[in-house]
């Protein structure tokens, strides 16, 4: 989801500078409200589950693609599917993009420890590769959503500025402790207003369970659509999330995004679009001097567990009464 929403900004621009062109998203139909206010660009869903599965099934979707008409291919993913779909799209312009995959081997390993290119950037070099300039120094984002009754219901319509807190993360070495993160909504909950997001019954529970007893918070975890969701983030003056999804999904919207790292690190390239980088808060490497121990969080020495209760509670709240 996140290497979804980081493409938005990038194809945002890309549609501003060249309006006379069209664009096909290729990707799952759930997606899709990410690209609701793009012009020229249109959404076809990949059904990787059901009738596009498997090798064959991505013949059938080469088939329904060369109905459009495509004139070539900009791939932001390389993965085994993509490299299938550009067999069958021999002929046409096809440029993959260069996931840097030694220089990240080079970051984890600790012998090359700097800045990397930014994914954003990397997508921007596949459509450069193509023939298409593009600048994403100077941005634009679409206004707030209006919320409907429904959202206002939920959120409230008081005057209180909002923070949204996405706690969870694929990996448990990229989540903030769940007991600190109730201190920090809990603290928070006295001066603004908190939304929670999550999914999954699991989430579900535990959100519900921070909402309880603390006036001010609200969990909007299994409540609502991706559009509503969008709608409400768009309205939000922070956005605090881990290096998930959820951050990207704030930065695309240009809401202003905490990002609080774990055993991965915003060298890698995956912090979120156009954020100081004093908006991420980073994981004591003098006490875990291995981080990052992967670029995804999925693999990490077992007390490495423990890096992110290496940040207080108070270095959170600190950090957004700042921003506000």
């Amino acid at each position: 989801m996140g290497d979804v929403a980081m493409t938005v900004p990038v194809l945002r621009a890309f549609s501003q500078k060249h309006p006379e062109v069209k664009v096909t998203v290729l990707t799952r139909a759930f997606f899709a409200p990410f690209f609701r206010d793009l012009k020229n660009i249109t959404v076809f869903p990949a059904e990787v589950k059901g009738k596009h599965k498997g090798v064959l099934g991505l013949y059938k979707l080469y088939k329904a693609l060369k109905r459009l008409e495509i004139d070539a291919v900009a791939d932001m993913h390389n993965v085994l599917r993509s490299n299938i779909l550009k067999v069958f799209f021999t002929g046409k312009r096809f440029i993959q993009i260069d996931k840097g995959r030694a220089e990240k081997k080079a970051l984890i390993s600790g012998e090359n420890f700097e800045q990397l290119k930014t994914t954003h950037q990397r997508y921007v070099d596949v459509l450069e590769a193509l023939g298409f300039r593009l600048d994403l120094s100077n941005p634009t984002f679409p206004n707030k959503s209006t919320l409907n009754k429904k959202l206002q219901t939920l959120v409230g319509t008081d005057s209180k500025k909002i923070i949204g807190i996405a706690p969870f993360a694929a990996h448990e070495g990229k989540m903030y402790p769940l007991d600190l993160m109730k201190e920090v909504i809990s603290m928070l909950s006295k001066e603004y207003k908190v939304v929670l997001f999550g999914g999954g019954t699991k989430e579900v529970a535990i959100l519900n369970d921070f909402e309880e007893g603390l006036e001010g918070v609200k969990s909007l975890a299994g409540k609502l659509s991706l559009d509503e969701e969008l709608d409400v983030i768009s309205n939000l003056e922070i956005m605090v999330s881990m290096d998930s999804g959820n951050a990207h999904i704030a930065a695309m919207l240009g809401v202003k995004v905490v990002t609080i790292w774990g055993v991965t690190h915003p060298f890698s390239g995956f912090a979120p679009f156009n954020q100081p980088s004093d908006y991420a808060l980073l994981s004591n490497r003098d006490q875990y001097p291995e981080i990052p121990t992967s670029i995804y969080g999925n693999k990490y020495p077992e007390d490495y567990k423990e890096a992110l209760g290496s940040i207080s509670p108070k270095e959170i709240i600190e950090k957004i009464r700042d921003i506000i």
